[in-house]
């Protein structure tokens, strides 16, 4: 189960619409070992494609740099489908790389640029196989980090 709070997911959705009809992505880090979403972190589309999306390289390091100054990992990894439902396409999964993170796909299908209704959804990608996943709302980052 993927356990974040409503503001990320509204960040998802805004850079989602913000970007389309290119495929919006990104990554959502958390403290290590955690399994906690904490801070949204918008990438660049390098291809700047309705079908495909591909991080920037330098940006990618840089982000990685900061992650680990910051004893941060990956939590989720979002990309959004500008024309089809959230759903891993054969390239998603072949390219999902980390095993501990959850997928995040934000469709824009119905909404395109303007706000309107989308779908989110999540998915555990390990060895190809692909696994929908609850997403558990909760108010705000500070519930998700203290559930008590």
């Amino acid at each position: 189960m993927l356990r974040i709070s409503q503001t990320l997911v509204d960040g998802m959705v805004a850079h989602s619409h913000a970007d389309h009809p290119d495929e919006a992505c990104g990554v959502i880090a958390g403290p290590e070992g955690s399994d906690t979403p904490v801070r949204l972190i918008p990438m660049i589309n390098a291809d700047r494609s309705p079908t495909f999306f591909r991080f920037d390289p330098s940006e990618q390091l840089a982000v990685a740099k900061q992650m680990w100054d910051d004893d941060e990992e990956i939590v989720v990894v979002y990309h959004s489908h500008t024309a089809t439902e959230a759903y891993p396409s054969r390239t998603d999964v072949s390219y999902a790389a980390e095993p501990q993170a959850h997928y995040v796909l934000v469709s824009t299908a119905e909404s395109g640029c303007e706000p309107g209704p989308v779908s989110v959804r999540s998915y555990r990608i390990v060895d190809g196989t692909v696994t929908e996943e609850e997403i558990e709302l909760v108010a705000d980052v500070a519930d998700v980090l203290d559930p008590e």
